[in-house]
């Protein structure tokens, strides 16, 4: 089986937290920084093929990487979302929440019309390897 999540070893390096069933790490291609996806360990695509348990594990991991990114990056509030399937921009198909801090004046989503509210100004490069380590130090350590 090929998935970005599960056999892409760089990944397990920015490892922020886990629990039993779920696992947190910065994305690659943060919308603000500390941009982090919380995924259940399991392969599943979409949020119907996991356990009670295993979307019990996702928000309580959730609610642990919220609290550390007020910390580190002063979060006023979050975005927090999920892709379904390719047509809806779910771009890996292993299942994955967003969880994009905000600050008032960031330059991430700004717009919330819903045509809109997905996408940013500016580009979107890809964050070098040892930001995205240094964001997940910074995160590990606030837990």
């Amino acid at each position: 089986m090929e998935c970005a999540f599960c056999n892409n070893t760089s990944i397990g390096e920015r490892k922020i937290s886990e629990n039993d069933l779920a696992w947190a790490f910065p994305t690659n291609i943060p919308i603000t920084p500390g941009h982090t996806l919380v995924i259940p360990k399991r392969h599943v695509a979409n949020i119907t093929e996991m356990t009670l348990e295993e979307r019990a594990a996702i928000l309580d991991l959730a609610e642990k990487i919220k609290s550390a990114l007020r910390k580190v990056f002063n979060a006023q509030g979050f975005n927090i979302a999920w892709n379904e399937e390719k047509v809806a921009g779910q771009s890996v198909p292993h299942f994955h929440l967003h969880i994009v801090p905000r600050t008032e004046g960031d330059t991430g989503i700004i717009e919330y019309e819903p045509r809109k509210f997905l996408y940013r100004p500016g580009s979107r490069e890809e964050s070098p390897q040892h930001e995205l380590e240094s964001v997940a130090a910074s995160i590990r350590g606030a837990l």
